[in-house]
């Protein structure tokens, strides 16, 4: 079973993908419960808005998995002759938590004298506080540059906290922001146990069974207390569903619907918490800020103040350091055979060094970069048949790499030399015929060196056939993992801490 990558977006798109929404959802909610927008004669209780957006989230939902063409990965069940998606225990139990998120953040937007900065920064302070907590939990390992980008992002915080002047927090408020805190803690503690795997059927599953239960979990809690008495409420369900303000907060339902699709696939990346939430906290806040600006440009509402943008400044470092694993290996030289004394050489062998070595090695050193991490392990790649040294890797199998989200560095192909073996710690060949030649230039390897696949050759990908290169990416990136966990033990015990 393949591991999931982000739906094709990579982390980045996703937290731009995630701004991109949550500007207006906050822009709107504020701009609302502040009595901003022209069609509004006085503010609009959050209460009494939170059931048209509500609705507006529960109408967009079937639409997004519908465009994501995932529905078949939800678990189904028989009622009468109809088979329906229906969710499991575990995502049932995260829909309930993620349900109480979305009913909280869009409150904690609307409590007058709290301002969108504010709002964001004491539910992003109360995730980055649960954040190691959760992957501590879970044994799964944090990351240097995760915990650097988890400070800065703390610093912000403190930054734009200290500029917030004149605020009330009422207790209202402040139970929203902590049942906020407690209904993410729950959600994270269930992804982990459940989800959060790199398996695509797996995550995938999770997300489409959490995000189809949803909007349906939160629309039947604030019904049940609308009929339990709870005035707003009640209002927000029949008078104010008929009047022109309903529909922004319908639209405040529907942004969060788009949010909620990127703030999921950010964290169900494998990789722990302590990455994925830096990037939540880092496009949430650059979004308030925009939507602040907004807001002062459409409405003469406040506009953001220099702490703001030091705060968002601090989060842009912290985006850029979560890059470093990327950028490492993006530009990480050829390894120099010399620097094998100190540190074990991972090697990779095929043909001519332009395809299937160095996709082998990009995914490797991927692997070893985003989820070991400790920079102990050089990766290499050779031919046994190389012609021409000093070419590039072929443009399909670059091209195939990124499809993957594998980040493809320089490489300049080399011929396998018999010294080249010697250096090695273990060398994995894509064909018998491979091993072969290699145990012949070097009879005193024979056990270090492996077919990469135990059960047959990789053969080269059809030329010209684009997809012929993804599916040779694929069975690479699956066998790779699978020798990785076989030959460092952090590496193993890393991915099963995360499963």
């Amino acid at each position: 079973m393949t591991r999931a990558r982000q739906a094709g977006f990579g982390m980045l798109g996703l937290g731009i993908g995630y701004f991109i929404w949550y500007t207006p959802y906050s822009g709107l909610a504020k701009a609302m419960s502040d009595g901003l927008l022209p069609m509004l004669s006085s503010p609009v209780r959050g209460l009494v808005l939170l059931p048209a957006s509500a609705l507006g989230t529960l109408a967009a939902m079937p639409l997004t998995l519908a465009i994501l063409r995932w529905w078949h990965y939800a678990r189904r069940r028989r009622i009468g002759r109809v088979s329906l998606p229906f969710p499991g225990r575990e995502t049932a139990i995260s829909a309930f938590w993620m349900a109480l998120i979305i009913g909280t953040t869009t409150l904690n937007f609307t409590f007058p004298g709290v301002s969108i900065a504010l709002g964001l920064i004491l539910m992003r302070v109360g995730t980055l506080v649960i954040t190691p907590v959760v992957d501590l939990l879970r044994y799964r390992k944090i990351h240097w540059y995760s915990t650097v980008a988890l400070g800065l992002c703390v610093l912000s915080g403190v930054v734009a906290l200290a500029d917030v002047h004149n605020y009330v927090l009422t207790i209202g408020a402040v139970a929203s922001v902590l049942t906020y805190v407690v209904a993410y803690f729950g959600r994270f503690f269930v992804m982990s146990r459940h989800a959060k795997r790199g398996t695509i059927a797996t995550d995938r599953r999770f997300f489409v069974e959490e995000h189809m239960t949803t909007p349906v979990l939160l629309v039947a809690i604030l019904g049940v207390a609308a009929l339990a008495g709870v005035g707003p409420l009640r209002e927000g369900f029949t008078t104010f569903l008929g009047t022109s303000a309903a529909v922004p907060a319908f639209l405040i339902g529907v942004c969060y619907e788009g949010l909620f699709v990127f703030t999921s696939l950010i964290f169900l990346d494998r990789r722990e918490y302590s990455f994925g939430v830096p990037v939540h906290v880092c496009s949430s806040l650059l979004a308030g800020v925009a939507a602040s600006f907004l807001l002062g440009m459409l409405f003469g509402a406040p506009s953001p103040s220099v702490a703001q943008f030091v705060a968002s400044g601090l989060v842009i470092l912290a985006a850029l350091m979560l890059s470093y694993p990327t950028i490492l290996a993006r530009f990480a030289a050829p390894v120099d055979p010399r620097r094998a004394a100190s540190q074990p050489l991972l090697l990779f062998v095929c043909g001519g060094n332009a395809i299937r070595s160095p996709m082998a090695a990009a995914i490797a050193r991927a692997e070893l970069a985003t989820v070991a991490g400790d920079g102990d392990w050089l990766v290499g790649s050779a031919g046994v048949a190389v012609e021409q040294p000093g070419g590039g890797i072929a443009p399909m199998a670059a091209k195939a790499l990124r499809e993957l989200d594998i980040p493809v560095p320089r490489h300049e192909t080399r011929k396998l030399t018999a010294a080249l073996c010697l250096e090695s710690e273990a060398v994995f060949c894509m064909t018998a015929a491979h091993r072969k030649k290699i145990v012949a230039l070097a009879p005193e390897l024979s056990t270090r060196v492996h077919c990469l696949d135990r059960d047959g050759d990789i053969a080269e990908p059809a030329a010209g056939v684009y997809t012929s290169y993804v599916d040779c990416a694929r069975r690479l990136q699956v066998l790779v993992r699978q020798r990785l966990d076989e030959i460092n033990p952090q590496y193993g015990s890393a991915v099963a801490g995360g499963a």
